[in-house]
This record gives structure tokens, C-alpha cells and sequence, in this order.
């Protein structure tokens, strides 16, 4: 493939591409990971441990269990912090960990109930959770189907999101008054697909038919983009131009000025297929491209929760990778602006970050193949020096604690930069990564074991 001439430049494109298409083409990952090395730049201040611990205690909030279903009482202290937030970020530590998506669907239930949110969002494609919405108002299928046929090779074919799936429809099946809702944030990727073009094309065709014919003829070189890693091979100028195509139609949907629910859907259809044209003149050569058009994808993914929560008014759950929820990412230099900054900066209070870390167990990652199988890495238990460390010294197994409002000796503690575990697509167990807990969320949920997730049956 063009642009591969190093590890690193597969490095960048895993991490570019990781959560769109759950591929891979790093260097193989480590299926029974080594010893962590401490990477802190300074060291460990062992006589501060035991204060910082019991700073941490004091703000802590025991979580009775990760799984779905039951009362919640554990998770009241969960709503003072979310307060009157519209979006609340919801992160994942990895992309294939049981703890951290039966969590999900537990929180998501818990905000339902108690606070009224509508909408689940997923890091996931714009049009594929269009699907999915649809089954879920009470289109045919069944959960296990829809998810196969959504959310097939990406890390969220599991059995945790046939789960949240079947738990939405049968919401809305009992409570008629209060739907729940399903998006996608993302670009389109691994596919368009024919569907979100039909979209446009109809819409246009039933109301402003005269602009149909240049409509039509813009879509003609685009539609559908079954595959984007076949497209990326394809010339950068090829690409360049596509993407002036799909800005053009773009352009040209947009003033068709309407003032109705119909024509703002038709719009934001047709930016989403812009926005993924412009992420694929990703030049896989250059890393400043390539910084690019992480860029460019975590601002579309913000515009896209942004235009979902004006539109409808729903309250919404954000889920994605902590390093998209969050303030700030373990790798800076590829993600210089995250979804979770632009979403704070837009709305401010109204938008709340909760990030997610784990001591120790399981999970699922790729290793270099692009039709690789997700398998499990197990990583050891926290080593001193790793943030991990001492939050599992908290004396609660799983627990919560608003970062906001922690005491002067934790803040001081959240407010420095240690390695964290943190997994995506793949893992480098050596050296691991870096960050700051405190300016990363809002709020921190802390596990002490996670495993791997449940495949898909």
C-alpha cells in the first residue's frame, strides 16, 4: 500500500484509522504482554503514596457492580456530577474489554431513568447508526442481526452491544413517550455505502428537482465508497479532486434553503459523505497529513454531536476511546486537538468527560494484518509508578470520583503525567504512554480487573 514505508507511518495509520474500521498494520502485538516499564520522568514519591491514597478514598464512590440491570443506588453520586450536562462523554481504556461495555449500557440506563437522556452516540459510522436508530423506532430485525450487519469487524461486535441494542428496543417498546435514540459520530468509514446517497438524491429529487441533474452528476465519480482502504490507494490528486465533488454537493444541498426537519437531515447526510471524502486525501506519507486528518476526524465527530444534540434537544451519551472523549490524548502529537476538547470548548458545563482506567487483565487487539482477528493480550497487574497503581490502592475494588473536586494532595497527584494503560486497535506494552488524569475528565472510573470482551455468538 502507498506510504508504507516504515513502522512508524503503519503506527499512524493504525491509530488514524484504528476506531473507523477496527484494522490494523502496526507491528505485532504482544499476546502475553512483558514486564510494564516505568516511564515517569521522575521518581516515584513513595512517602507521598499513602496520603495521596487516602486523598483519593475520601472522594471516591464504591461501584456495586459493572453489570447491566438491577437498582443503582451506587450510581446516584454519578448524577449529582453529571448535573444538568447535554453530552456526556463516556470513554473506554480499550476497545475490547466486557467490564468497560457492560458498563456502558449500565450508565446509559442509569442516565435514562434518572435523567432523561435519549441518545446513545458510538464512535462508529454516521450511516451504519442510522441502521441501527431504525430497528431500534421499530424497524425488522432482531439485535444480534443488526449488530452483524453494523458493527461487523470493528471492536463493538460483541456481545455487550447486541445487549445495549436489545435493552433500547425493548425501552422504547415499554415507554413509547420516552424513545431512546442511536447515532453514529464518525465518518464513513469502512464504507458509505449506496444508502446515504439515496438519501441526498431523494430528498432532492422530491423538493428541488431542477438542482438534481449537477446532484447526480457530483455523486456519480463517489458513490457508494464500499471500501476506504481501497480508496486510499487510489492517487492523492484522484482523491483531492473526489473530495472537491463531495464540497461541491455539499455546497450545493446546503443552499436549497428550507427551512424543514427534512432538508437539515438531507444537509447533514450530505456533510457527512464531505467530511469523509476530506479525511481521505490523508497523504499516509506525511505525518503532518496524517495529524491532519486526525484532526479533521475528531472535529467532524464533534460537529456531528453537536448538530444531533441542537436538532433533536436529546441528552446524549457519548461513547468512544478515552483518548476521544477526553481533554487530552496519550499520543498529542497524532491527536493535537480531541473530540472531547472541541465538545468542552463548544458547550462548556453542558458537556462532562468520564474516562475509564484498569489495573490489570484482559482484552482484544489486532496485530498487523488489515484482515487480522481481534485476540486477547493480557497485561500484568499495575506496577508503581503507573497511575493504575495507585488507584487500585484505593481500598474499593471498582470505583468513581469526580476529578473536578478532588483535594489539593490528589489534585497534585491527577495533575501529573504517568504511563496508564491505554489500548486501541493495538497495544505497545513498551514503553507505555503517558498522561495526566486531572486535566484529561471530568470524572474517573477506576477498575480493577477488565476482560476480554464476549464475541459475537
Amino acid at each position: 500500500m502507498q506510504g508504507y514505508g516504515t513502522t512508524t507511518s503503519r503506527r499512524r495509520f493504525l491509530t488514524l484509522t484504528g476506531a473507523l474500521a477496527a484494522t490494523t498494520l502496526a507491528t505485532p502485538a504482544a499476546h502475553a504482554a512483558p514486564p510494564v516499564r516505568d516511564t515517569s520522568s521522575a521518581p516515584v514519591a513513595i512517602d507521598g503514596d499513602a496520603s495521596v491514597v487516602r486523598a483519593l478514598e475520601r472522594s471516591a464512590h464504591p461501584l456495586r457492580t459493572t453489570e447491566p440491570g438491577g437498582r443503582s443506588p451506587d450510581l446516584r453520586a454519578l448524577s449529582a456530577m453529571v448535573g444538568a450536562a447535554q453530552v456526556v462523554g463516556l470513554g473506554e481504556a480499550t476497545h475490547g474489554s466486557h467490564e468497560f461495555f457492560a458498563m456502558k449500557e449500565r450508565v446509559f440506563r442509569h442516565l435514562v431513568e434518572d435523567l432523561g437522556f435519549t441518545t446513545f452516540a458510538l464512535e462508529m459510522s454516521w450511516s451504519a447508526g442510522l441502521v441501527i436508530d431504525a430497528y431500534l423506532q421499530g424497524g425488522p430485525g432482531d439485535p444480534r442481526r443488526i449488530a452483524d450487519a453494523t458493527l461487523a469487524g470493528s471492536p463493538w461486535e460483541r456481545e455487550e452491544f447486541v445487549s445495549l441494542i436489545g435493552w433500547m428496543r425493548a425501552h422504547n417498546r415499554r415507554h413509547p413517550g420516552h424513545r431512546v435514540h442511536f447515532m453514529g459520530d464518525d465518518l464513513g468509514a469502512p464504507k458509505l455505502g449506496e444508502p446515504i446517497f439515496e438519501r441526498v438524491l431523494t430528498s432532492v429529487r422530491e423538493t428541488r428537482p431542477e438542482a438534481l441533474p449537477r446532484l447526480t452528476e457530483l455523486y456519480a465519480a463517489l458513490r457508494p465508497l464500499d471500501d476506504i482502504f481501497a480508496y486510499l490507494r487510489k492517487p492523492l490528486a484522484q482523491r483531492e479532486a473526489n473530495a472537491a465533488r463531495a464540497q461541491e454537493a455539499l455546497d450545493l444541498v446546503t443552499s436549497l434553503r428550507a427551512a424543514d426537519d427534512a432538508h437539515a437531515w438531507t444537509v447533514q447526510h450530505a456533510r457527512n459523505i464531505a467530511q469523509t471524502f476530506a479525511f481521505a486525501t490523508v497523504d499516509l506519507a506525511d505525518p503532518a497529513s496524517v495529524t491532519a486528518a486526525e484532526r479533521l476526524r475528531d472535529q467532524a465527530m464533534a460537529d456531528n454531536v453537536l448538530w444531533w444534540q441542537r436538532q433533536t434537544g436529546h441528552k446524549m451519551l457519548l461513547s468512544a476511546h478515552n483518548g476521544h472523549i477526553g481533554y487530552l490524548s496519550t499520543h498529542p502529537d497524532m491527536y493535537p486537538r480531541t473530540q472531547g476538547a472541541v465538545l468542552r470548548d463548544r458547550l462548556g458545563r453542558d458537556y462532562v468527560a468520564i474516562g475509564f482506567t484498569f489495573a490489570g487483565g484482559t482484552f482484544l487487539t489486532k496485530d498487523t494484518s488489515l484482515d487480522g482477528d481481534w485476540k486477547p493480550v493480557t497485561v500484568p497487574a499495575a506496577r508503581p509508578g503507573m497511575n493504575e497503581y495507585t488507584l487500585d490502592r484505593v481500598g474499593y475494588r471498582d470505583f468513581y470520583l469526580d476529578l473536578r473536586t478532588a483535594s489539593p494532595t490528589a489534585r497534585s497527584w491527577l495533575d501529573r503525567a504517568r504511563p496508564v494503560y491505554d489500548a486501541g486497535s493495538t497495544f505497545t506494552p513498551s514503553p507505555l504512554p503517558t498522561l495526566a488524569l486531572g486535566p484529561a475528565y471530568d470524572i474517573l472510573v477506576h477498575l480493577h480487573r477488565v476482560r476480554a470482551a464476549d464475541t459475537l455468538r
